[in-house]
């Protein structure tokens, strides 16, 4: 029997419990949180990232690649509303890269990391004898904000849940090059009470369950409410793309309607929220369609283990 990317993370959870006082946040969410002293703790998370399957290197840069292995770590930060501090790099190099590449893929790097005044402060190079895919792994610490980092977990029966930006059509090219909202993230974190914030990575259907399944809630959204993306909006099924395609980067989150209300009534600038459905206690997806009628949602972005 065939085990999911969330079924596999939820069994490696299980397998020691972490004392909440040393790890407030341990395994499940966006990053694990570790207790140094005192009010102070430092938040980490990884990302690996694979030629062929997040980029091609046969059509994208070594500049864009670097540029979205951070600026995917960067959206993990923004999902907690955390203040990046330091990331290091891991690649494995294919036959034949060599000075030129690193320095190009180090452009990137940079590029994303000082938009958000995160150095980059070591790593490790590996080269492979044969003929073996590039791969580049990014390791990022952030703190919080002042404000308590925002998890998966906290989401209430009732809740508005609620989206930034637009969403689905991101492998056009939105995926190399989009910006993590981590500025957008805290400021709305300041203010206002988030109960539980995501980014939108493996698609909006994907991560609203992470949601629901670490809350232990259910959720209807209104299909007439998605935003969908100009991209999107040129498929053959603009709402299943909005819905699955992932690699979006947008905060998914969830908050009480009269915090909703205060939020949407003083937010300012050019990045849109909209509200696009409610925490249900079912402990299902469901989705309403401009007709009225009630479906299942089933969790359909990105896997892992579904190649």
């Amino acid at each position: 029997m065939s085990i999911t990317e969330d079924e596999i993370t939820e069994w490696f959870a299980r397998q020691r419990r972490l004392p909440a006082t040393d790890f407030p946040i341990g395994i499940g969410d966006d990053m694990a949180e570790i207790q140094l002293a005192e009010n102070v703790s430092v938040l980490v998370t990884t990302d690996m990232l694979l030629d062929g399957v997040h980029f091609d290197l046969r059509e994208t840069t070594l500049k864009q690649v670097g540029y979205k292995a951070m600026a995917v770590s960067l959206s993990d930060c923004a999902a907690m509303a955390t203040v990046p501090v330091a990331a290091v790099v891991s690649v494995a190099m294919p036959k034949g890269f060599g000075e030129k590449e690193l320095k190009e893929l180090h452009s990137g790097i940079v590029l994303a990391g000082d938009k958000f005044a995160c150095p980059l402060v070591g790593g490790d190079i590996t080269c492979w004898k044969n003929n073996e895919p590039f791969a580049i792994n990014v390791a990022m610490l952030s703190r919080p904000a002042g404000n308590e980092p925002v998890k998966r977990s906290g989401a209430k029966v009732g809740d508005t849940i609620c989206v930034t930006g637009a969403l689905g059509g991101a492998i056009s090219g939105r995926h190399l090059n989009f910006e993590p909202r981590v500025k957008e993230a805290i400021k709305i974190a300041q203010m206002v009470k988030l109960n539980a914030m995501i980014d939108v990575s493996d698609g909006l259907s994907s991560d609203l369950n992470r949601i629901c399944r670490a809350s232990g809630v259910g959720a209807v959204i209104n299909a007439g409410q998605i935003p969908i993306s100009q991209q999107a909006g040129k498929a053959e099924e603009p709402l299943s793309s909005a819905l699955n395609d992932g690699e979006d980067f947008e905060l998914l989150f969830t908050l009480a309607p009269r915090e909703c209300q205060k939020l949407l009534s003083k937010w300012k600038g050019p990045l849109p929220i909209t509200q696009i459905g409610t925490i249900t206690d079912t402990k299902k997806m469901q989705i309403k369609m401009p007709d009225g009628r009630l479906h299942d949602l089933q969790a359909r972005g990105y896997d892992h283990f579904k190649r």
